[in-house]
């Protein structure tokens, strides 16, 4: 009797209609209809049907599956996709920007607790920079989340409008073994707190991972700091054409409203408790403010001026600071990192005489550089405290500060390099300034050079470099 009993049991688990996915807390999303059959539009409601339960959503059965709009997740939700599901973009009612988009992004309230997992996206070129959101742009897209984990993701078209994942405004992001290829950012982060990113393959002509605390008004919706994260076990791969880096590190501030201010295209301001961001077309048009904006939301022309309210949580700087950076493999031959300012028709990161945003303590370790081209490791176009390069493997690359006038004074800025390689055979510029009266501290320790005729130097241009180092040239007799 007691054998029939566990047998019944067992019978019941698995009888169809019930599904051991109810009996332990699983939706199986085909329940609601969601099939490689179904048309793109059919899909996206049947899932959206399974994510209005919250809990644990599974798709299961592989094949390719249409999706035709996008589909907003909750808090304490888990999409878990199973291996050989893609899910594909394609165009029944027009071009749609995001495919996952947390609710409370439309109205600035937080959710908590989600998890994407295991999903395979096919862009198919449906590529709209963004439509909810000003300036939310991710084919995966959050803003105002909390404890978000994407896991597993791949995707190999991206196209020239839309990053592969884009979080804004964020407490407890982990983004953990992915591989992205296409033409925009792969991750783009705007501003947010606590934040991992390990195990990434990408091969983008833009930005593999973007740090963007200050951006284009049509590429983040707010401003901010970006801190206390980690990037690890992340390779960037060889490509035939390119542009930006394998990480971008973006500073900016602004000022208070003033009347007669010049501004442009995403130039910031403070007014009434709130930031306002000029939303404007980059064609390098200034305009004078002559009336302040007062509006409480959304978008209003003053003076042809058209003003957007970005956030009501007001701060004058964003930049980024407490990250380090760990095992990075840099196969294609474009600048690592750069730590700057835009200055240019799209966006202007620092507006004049603006409290200056001093980036801090940016680490970076084991950095394997795997190409010869002449071109900077690191590119610093910004004041930042404190660079520490430990563990990494220098080829012909080195580190270069540059002015793009956007302020006078770029402060001091030290450097501590220790227990790294140098593979160049002869004279080896490590680093070169370009910015007058700049001060630099530099620190060397513990290091080797491959090759007996290495010899390091120095291009101090108008700065004042401090020098304490163990490499030949550099270090005093």
């Amino acid at each position: 009797m007691r054998y029939l009993k566990v047998i019944f049991l067992f019978l019941f688990i698995l009888k169809p209609g019930f599904g051991i996915c109810q009996k332990v807390g699983f939706t199986d999303a085909a329940q609601f209809g969601f099939s490689p059959t179904a048309t793109g539009i059919q899909n996206s409601e049947a899932l959206q049907k399974a994510i209005n339960l919250g809990g644990t959503i599974i798709v299961s059965k592989p094949g390719v599956y249409k999706f035709a709009q996008t589909v907003y997740v909750g808090s304490h939700t888990t999409i878990e996709f199973g291996n050989n599901v893609f899910i594909k973009k394609v165009n029944e009612k027009g071009n749609f920007s995001h495919v996952f988009l947390n609710k409370g992004a439309l109205t600035k309230t937080y959710n908590e607790h989600i998890s994407i997992k295991g999903l395979n996206l096919m862009v198919n070129g449906i590529d709209k920079p963004f439509s909810e959101v000003y300036g939310l742009r991710g084919q995966v897209a959050f803003f105002y989340v909390k404890d978000v984990n994407i896991e597993r993701f791949r995707c190999d078209d991206l196209t020239k409008m839309q990053f592969g994942i884009h979080v804004c405004t964020f407490e407890d992001l982990i983004i953990d073994d992915v591989i992205i290829r296409g033409e925009k950012d792969g991750i783009h982060l705007g501003r947010g707190k606590r934040f991992t990113i390990r195990n990434g393959v990408f091969q983008t002509f833009d930005d593999a991972i973007a740090l963007n605390a200050h951006d284009y008004a049509t590429s983040n919706p707010e401003l901010g700091w970006i801190e206390n994260g980690v990037i690890e076990n992340c390779h960037d791969l060889n490509a035939e054409n390119t542009t930006g880096y394998f990480c971008r590190i973006l500073a900016g501030a602004w000022i208070d409203w003033q009347e007669g201010m010049e501004v442009q295209q995403s130039d910031a301001v403070v007014a009434n408790g709130r930031i306002y961001r000029v939303q404007a077309q980059p064609d390098g048009t200034k305009y004078v403010s002559k009336t302040k904006p007062t509006h409480k939301e959304g978008s209003q022309i003053i003076d042809g001026i058209n003003w957007g309210v970005v956030q009501t949580d007001v701060t004058y700087t964003a930049g980024v600071r407490n990250v380090v950076f760990n095992n990075i493999f840099l196969e294609k031959p474009r600048i690592g990192l750069s730590i700057h300012f835009d200055n240019d028709k799209y966006s202007r990161s620092y507006y004049p005489n603006a409290t200056i945003p001093l980036q801090e303590q940016l680490s970076f370790n084991n950095i394997r550089i795997l190409h010869n081209q002449d071109i900077p490791f690191l590119l610093i176009a910004t004041p930042v405290d404190l660079i520490t390069i430990s563990n990494s493997s220098f080829r012909n690359n080195h580190i270069q500060f540059i002015s793009n006038k956007a302020m006078v004074n770029y402060l001091k800025t030290n450097i501590n390099i220790y227990a790294c390689s140098f593979q160049k055979e002869g004279e080896f510029e490590l680093l070169k300034n370009d910015v007058d009266g700049k001060e630099i501290y530099l620190k060397t320790f513990g290091n080797i050079a491959l090759h007996e005729n290495f010899k390091a130097k120095i291009n101090p241009g108008k700065g004042l470099i401090n020098i304490q180092s163990d490499l030949t040239g550099l270090k005093k007799d």
